[in-house]
């Protein structure tokens, strides 16, 4: 009897191994059907041909782009100013100008190339996509690197990197305040008139004097286009809870005064039956 059960189990664990042998020499060998996992390669694997070398990050480019629509631009629509071409802040001085207005965002991971059409996963895969197949949609010219201005424009501080959070090298804070001066000098003369004058405090106040390593002074200290949206939330936020809040306090009142009123006339009322006749 015993023996029945060894040969059993020795024959069971046989099976098991053989079993697993099988799967792994067949899925080891079986060919990948068409379309099989093509959609992902296509969307994810990074493309290798026709790299067109380009000494400008994207990455800070990009930030830099943030940086002027959120924290000057909401100053320029107020002034209804108007940037020169000649202002290194004006869009057609970016390079990536082109290529990111045609990024297609869909949602969280679903981007699409405006040129083609292909999609993809990551926007950073978009991005190579940009660099190999559609490099000739950039604009080359001298002087139109946003990422350049990167230390002007505080990138690091909305970028959130490991630099923003360094330690202050005070010629390099230097460098940037002498580079953030030239272009509220170029980009807002102040001999063009009131606004261009009321923008170029602006622009030293927004961006130039935060460039110490006293630490005083915050970039961005006249806010932008971020802080007053929170600002339009919150307000509103607090006008739909105060205002049900004050239209019941109105009717508590009035009911009070109603209750009131006729508590009155009812004593009125006793008093004037308790007279004699």
């Amino acid at each position: 009897m015993n023996k029945a059960i060894d040969f059993a189990s020795v024959f069971l664990l046989f099976t098991l191994f053989s079993h697993q042998f099988i799967l792994r020499v067949s899925s080891s060998n079986s060919p990948i059907l068409p379309n099989q996992g093509y959609a992902d390669e296509r969307i994810l694997k990074p493309e290798q041909e026709h790299v067109h070398e380009v000494h400008c990050s994207r990455e800070r480019s990009r930030a830099a782009r943030k940086v002027i629509e959120e924290y000057l631009t909401p100053f320029l629509e107020q002034e209804n100013y108007q940037l020169s071409s000649k202002c290194r802040l004006h869009p057609e001085n970016d390079m990536f100008r082109d290529q990111e207005e045609h990024k297609i965002c869909l949602g969280f991971h679903d981007w699409k190339c405006g040129y083609c059409k292909k999609s993809f996963r990551d926007e950073k895969f978009l991005d190579q996509h940009f660099d190999n197949r559609h490099s000739n949609h950039l604009n080359l010219s001298d002087g139109k690197c946003l990422a350049d201005l990167c230390g002007a424009l505080h990138c690091d501080a909305v970028m959130n990197t490991k630099f923003s959070r360094s330690k202050c090298n005070p010629a390099a804070a230097t460098r940037n305040k002498h580079l953030c001066e030239s272009l509220a000098e170029s980009c807002f003369p102040v001999s063009d008139g009131p606004s261009a004058s009321r923008l170029h405090e602006i622009f030293l106040h927004q961006f130039c004097e935060a460039h110490t390593c006293s630490g005083k002074q915050k970039p961005f200290s006249r806010g932008g286009k971020v802080q007053k949206s929170i600002f339009v939330v919150v307000s509103g936020a607090l006008i739909l809870v105060l205002l049900p809040l004050f239209y019941l306090f109105l009717y508590l009142v009035q009911r009070d005064m109603k209750s009131s009123t006729q508590e009155l006339r009812r004593i009125s009322k006793m008093g004037r039956k308790s007279k004699p006749s």
